[in-house]
């Protein structure tokens, strides 16, 4: 079987590629397995692609004629302001904001490959994929990796005003694969789509265990507006600290909200106690210099830093969302805070912190919670539905 992946980023720092990473290279050894991207160049020593048998191809999509740009643009802006959207009117949109010029370059270059699976990675791939999904041969499968919430709900989504749009071509697929039974349960009652859940796997190897004595909160991710809540957690860590001296709080990650965090740790006299790192290709030596991973985000599709911290025996404080609950609640592996409740969030942090025996009993049971998201049990149900007559 010839399975194809198509990503815009391969070869950067983020869950979504770590997660894409691992589950290709795991498949490769059971089938062939290509990604697509418009990453130049093709590095293949980031996340150890060259110790594998997952092949590359690269994609440049060359500039469309100016009648046609014009013609696309004006009709985009006529369907996002004024026209219904209907099935029609969808099917018009989704020419115009995958030109033609793009939709025949990709169609030729999937086609070419002779795929029996095409695997859109992350909403807008998806979106390529349906828009093509009539030229190519191949099965299509869009791999959400975005909350409903975080496309279609929270402030500043990333489909505005386009979830009727986004159903419509998402019924072209042959499957719809999503990161927890919530927003199954959502894409269900909102949209009428029948999906699949596939819980991401952990994508790590662990490598040490987290400790009550190192007395230090870790978070992890990308710093961009309105998603991970480090600004909150800052806050939150600052009226802690008033009252636990000795502990301090790591964030790794990069990201265009870095210099608003600085600004923060300056304004609360925190420089010597909140460390701000850079991506690392070695995570697990930070988990195992912790003892409790703090989860501050406004929204998550899934959270995989939870499966990595609790596999480094670290219990978990959350913001209360709907994937945490269905991942946490229950386990006796964390504590769960309102959403941007900073002085709530300090409470957990307190009530932890304070208890080192609850943080060794938690952090236990985290680690062997962890285990039921290893590779071999994802592996197995991508296997399963990513076989063509499944899908």
């Amino acid at each position: 079987m010839k399975v194809l992946f198509y990503s815009d980023t391969v070869f950067s720092f983020g869950g979504v590629q770590r997660v894409l990473a691992e589950i290709s290279k795991r498949l490769s050894t059971e089938m062939d397995v290509t990604i697509l991207t418009s990453d130049s160049p093709i590095d293949t020593s980031m996340y150890d692609y060259r110790h594998s048998h997952v092949k590359f191809e690269q994609i440049e999509y060359p500039k469309p004629p100016f009648l046609e740009n014009l013609f696309c643009k004006a009709y985009s802006f006529l369907f996002k302001k004024f026209l219904p959207h209907t099935s029609g009117t969808s099917q018009g949109y989704a020419r115009s904001s995958f030109l033609p010029t793009y939709r025949k370059r990709l169609a030729e270059k999937i086609n070419a490959g002779h795929y029996d699976i095409v695997v859109g990675v992350h909403a807008f791939q998806s979106l390529h994929i349906a828009a093509i999904s009539h030229q190519i041969e191949a099965q299509t499968i869009a791999w959400i990796h975005n909350s409903y919430q975080a496309l279609f709900e929270k402030e500043s989504p990333y489909l505005p005003g386009l979830d009727k749009h986004f159903a419509f071509q998402m019924q072209k697929m042959n499957h719809v694969f999503v990161l927890s039974q919530a927003d199954q349960e959502l894409f269900h009652q909102k949209m009428n789509l029948p999906t699949t859940v596939m819980y991401n796997p952990l994508t790590v190897q662990p490598q040490g265990e987290g400790n009550p004595s190192h007395k230090r909160f870790i978070s992890v991710g990308r710093f961009s507006k309105g998603h991970k809540g480090f600004d909150l957690l800052i806050e939150a860590f600052s009226i802690f600290a008033k009252a636990n001296r000795d502990w301090t709080l790591e964030i790794v990650g990069e990201g265009p909200e870095e210099a608003l965090y600085r600004q923060l740790i300056t304004k609360h006299g925190l420089e010597d106690r909140v460390i701000l790192s850079p991506f690392t290709r070695n995570i697990q030596s930070h988990y195992a210099q912790s003892s409790i991973y703090v989860l501050s985000s406004r929204w998550e599709g899934f959270g995989l830093v939870l499966i990595e911290a609790m596999a480094h025996s670290l219990p978990i404080i959350a913001s209360d969302l709907p994937v945490t609950r269905e991942l946490l609640y229950g386990k006796d592996v964390a504590i769960l805070f309102e959403k941007e409740n900073i002085h709530e969030m300090a409470r957990c942090m307190s009530s932890l912190a304070n208890d080192p025996s609850l943080i060794s009993r938690m952090g236990e049971n985290a680690k062997t919670y962890a285990k039921e998201f290893e590779m071999e049990s994802v592996i197995k149900q991508w296997i399963t539905n990513i076989n063509p007559s499944h899908v």
